[in-house]
């Protein structure tokens, strides 16, 4: 028996608005969505140990949790989350444009990381995670072949989603054009540059930088690294070994961020500087 149009219809819309929202997941991600006063929040399930954990933050929202058996989770979560008996269904952020975010108030010099089709959700979380410990104002990625906002980034990066912006382009060579216009050098990171990040930084560190960082295996871009001012590399101490892209953003915020100027590494040093997938 076909269905009749008004039921297809409703089906639709209900399908159309689950894709608007998303399911964040965990203690960490929860809290800090609770407390953030920029998401919008729909549902929250909590198990009875975690809404005594997050007793204070469910205050503080406002929320009334709907308390679910913890072997019958109610929140439609892959069987794989590590949920911690807490889940909120909530609207992706809005943070505005990208000159907006780099405009705002913050640390100086300004730093800003920008990601090249890096997809993996735990990667961009842990991104995120090092960009808010070391003052970045935001990490820009593509709108598509990009990681975009879940509950596993959430998780993954433990609270930060909520305070550092996350902001996605439709071009990512036009959003480095316009941090361009906008006064900011353009460093790539790329296992065969000839200099270190400290070593480009070198007189310049009051400079407002972007760190464009590449996919995991395929690094940068043609295009993308056509558009950077120059390619870097990070320094290590061997010629061998290369770093998971996050942990390569983490180092390459440290340098970017120190007070005093590295000077160019020493002759014998020809480390590579790479990053692949974990």
């Amino acid at each position: 028996m076909k269905k009749p149009t008004w039921v297809i219809d409703k089906e639709r819309a209900r399908r159309a608005s689950a894709r608007e929202t998303i399911w964040l997941f965990g203690l960490h991600a929860v809290r800090d969505a609770l407390l953030n006063p920029r998401r919008e929040r729909l549902r929250l399930i909590l198990t009875p140990n975690a809404a005594d954990k997050l007793a204070d933050a469910v205050a503080a929202s406002g929320m009334t949790p709907e308390i679910s058996d913890p072997r019958k989770f109610a929140a439609p979560l892959d069987p794989e989350s590590v949920h911690q008996g807490a889940a909120l269904e909530a609207r992706p952020l809005d943070w505005g444009s990208l000159r907006d975010s780099v405009l705002a108030e913050g640390q100086e010099p300004v730093r800003v990381v920008l990601l090249d089709r890096v997809t993996d959700p735990h990667n961009v979380g842990a991104i995120l995670r090092s960009a808010e410990v070391f003052g970045a104002r935001a990490v820009v990625g593509v709108e598509r072949h990009a990681a975009p906002e879940t509950g596993s980034l959430a998780k993954a990066a433990s609270g930060a989603l909520e305070r550092q912006p996350y902001i996605r382009v439709r071009n990512l060579s036009d959003a480095m054009e316009e941090l361009r216009e906008m006064g900011f050098l353009l460093l790539g990171l790329a296992g065969e540059a000839e200099r270190t990040i400290g070593a480009a930084l070198a007189g310049r560190r009051d400079r407002p930088v972007a760190l464009v960082l590449g996919s995991e295996g395929p690094g940068l871009r043609e295009k993308t690294r056509e558009t950077c001012d120059e390619l870097v590399r990070i320094g290590a101490a061997g010629a061998f070994g290369s770093l998971n892209v996050s942990n390569a953003a983490a180092v390459a915020l440290y340098a970017a961020s120190l007070d005093t100027a590295q000077g160019p590494e020493s002759p014998g040093s020809q480390a590579s500087g790479t990053f692949t997938k974990a």
